[in-house]
């Protein structure tokens, strides 16, 4: 049986006490590795090899060209790793191989991006006239504690991780409790690469005590956080104890309006990736699904039928397109939702809950529910799309805008007028059109209401990553 612990100063260990807990594989159900449970004092020695790397050691000190190639180093050993790490996400969190894969290149052009990022992004300097010279220059800010979450849980953490260890920041990364094996390998593969030790270390553990000792120290500089919305407002209140800055992407409830203008084959191809692809469990998910009225039928026709197509089966078999749940914690509050919808008046068109005793809810497309029920307005994390007729886009704009979430949003129609239009009517941080799930790193990611608080990304990473500073001074005398 697999073995994970702490990265801690470049070397992998055990808890202090001994503690460990089980990994299981969502799949079989079966328990199939062990991770050290990490504690307060687990957390307290990690936050100390972070503070001793970038108070005292070369990381933060490096010229940007230097720290750049190290970052490249690293991504180098990922991409020789692709099976391994991909092989890690799949077996932990049902993730079929094929999207495990293409997460594991997600997380490689992340750290490749942020290293040359911030190499070639400097300060700006700003003309004055009075006999002065100002100029702007980006720092590092400290220590990171980045807090990942279970859904793409290498692809998640390196979003973290790049931007604060490029910008010169020394980094502890927990992932979730459920899926420690790509990043604790993550972590091994830095020390593999020769990263200074402290630079980045691996805490594994749950919530509390790893999570909230870990927030609350003193010692950490920066705190971003991926996860639940509830989860979200304790990290930031822990952080508040020390005035630590936060970055929070919680949750989501993403709406996708098909106009009856739209293309039927694309809008309906990119409906089933939004809520169907990785079992629906992504915070982007396309949960909410609107339809204009004069297309409704023969859309909902195309759709079940792409969804009933998804190849489901073991995650690591060639062609599985959808497997099951991460956890049976999680398959029960997915299941709890399903269970409600003709409970409370809406028709299933397809899907439901597998009977053969897995973790598997197979993709599940509904209509027919009140806009105040529970599986429509709150978020399920999982395989159900719940549907709504629309008459006209001002009808759209309004139920799409009515959650309290505002991660994303997409819709599909050739009408490059109302594309603009809604797009900017629309509340929430990311808007797709005629697409999703596509990303330029050098754009704002964050969300608005419940779906959390900052943004990264670029120059926006760089601004919570850094401590900004102003640097004037007197030239004529």
């Amino acid at each position: 049986m697999e073995f994970f612990g702490h990265i801690i100063d470049g070397v992998e260990v055990e808890s202090l006490d001994g503690g460990r807990f089980d990994v299981y594989n969502p799949w079989t159900r079966e328990v199939w590795a062990q991770a050290a449970e990490g504690g307060a004092q687990d957390a307290r020695r990690a936050v100390a090899s972070a503070r001793t790397a970038f108070d005292s050691g070369p990381w933060p000190r490096m010229g940007r060209t230097e720290r750049a190639r190290w970052i490249h180093k690293l991504a180098d050993r990922m991409e020789e790793k692709v099976d391994e790490l991909a092989g890690y996400d799949s077996t932990n969190m049902a993730k079929p191989l094929e999207q495990a894969k293409h997460d594991v290149a997600r997380s490689v052009w992340n750290f490749r991006f942020f290293a040359d990022h911030q190499r070639d992004h400097c300060g700006e300097v700003f003309p004055m006239d009075s006999g002065h010279h100002c100029y702007s220059e980006f720092g590092p800010a400290g220590v990171v504690a980045a807090i990942s979450p279970w859904n793409f849980p290498l692809m998640m953490a390196s979003w973290k991780i790049a931007p604060a260890i490029a910008w010169g920041n020394t980094c502890i990364i927990k992932p979730s409790e459920d899926t420690p094996a790509s990043v604790t390998h993550l972590g091994r593969l830095a020390a593999e690469v020769g990263f200074p030790p402290g630079v980045l270390n691996v805490l594994n553990g749950h919530g509390a005590p790893a999570g909230s000792s870990l927030t609350a120290d003193w010692d950490v500089d920066r705190v971003t956080f991926t996860g639940s919305s509830t989860t979200g407002k304790a990290v930031m209140a822990s952080a508040a104890t020390h005035l630590a800055p936060v970055s929070l992407e919680l949750g989501g409830k993403g709406a996708n309006i098909v106009f009856d203008d739209a293309d039927l084959d694309n809008a309906v191809y990119w409906a089933v990736e939004a809520i169907f692809r990785n079992a629906g469990q992504i915070c982007l998910a396309g949960s909410r699904l609107f339809v204009q009225d004069g297309i409704y039928d023969e859309f909902m026709k195309r759709f079940v039928a792409k969804a009933e197509e998804l190849q489901i089966g073991d995650p690591l078999a060639p062609g599985t397109k959808f497997s099951a749940l991460s956890s049976r914690k999680h398959f029960d509050k997915v299941t709890g939702y399903v269970a409600q919808i003709e409970e409370l008046g809406g028709h299933i068109y397809t899907g439901g809950v597998a009977t053969d005793g897995s973790w598997v809810v197979r993709p599940t497309v509904a209509d027919g529910l009140a806009l105040d029920a529970a599986p429509y307005c709150e978020e399920i994390f999982g395989p159900v799309c719940i549907v709504n007729r629309f008459t006209d886009e001002a009808e759209a704009v309004r139920m799409a805008n009515d959650t309290r979430y505002g991660l994303n949003a997409m819709l599909f129609t050739e009408n490059l007028s109302r594309a603009h239009r809604v797009s900017s009517q629309l509340r929430a941080g990311t808007v797709w059109v005629n697409c999703f799930f596509i990303r330029d790193l050098r754009t704002p990611f964050g969300g608005v209401g419940d779906s959390g608080v900052g943004r990264e990304g670029g120059n926006f990473s760089r601004e919570f990553f850094t401590e900004p500073k102003a640097v004037v001074m007197q030239i004529t005398r």
